[in-house]
């Protein structure tokens, strides 16, 4: 698979545990109301946490699916097919 390829699956991937990890460890009570602004909104929402925690998980994900596919354990071509 190309570089391009494989970079395509990396951001895939990124996006997809990016959003699943975005409602984790948000706190919604807010001290200080602020007319206008969203009730639910969190005060902190840790997004540099949750970058790292991502990117190091997808690293992870992408790692086990790049190994699977150079042994072809996992070979879309043949399962098309």
């Amino acid at each position: 698979m190309s570089y391009t390829g494989l970079a395509i699956i990396y951001i895939i991937i990124w996006w997809v545990v990016f959003f699943a990890i975005l409602p984790m460890d948000v706190n919604r009570q807010k001290a200080v109301k602020i007319e206008g602004e969203d009730p639910g909104s969190p005060e902190n929402p840790k997004i540099l946490k949750k970058f790292l925690y991502c990117t190091g998980i997808t690293t992870i994900i992408f790692t086990i699916i790049y190994l699977l596919m150079k042994f072809e354990y996992l070979n879309l071509r043949n399962i098309i097919t």
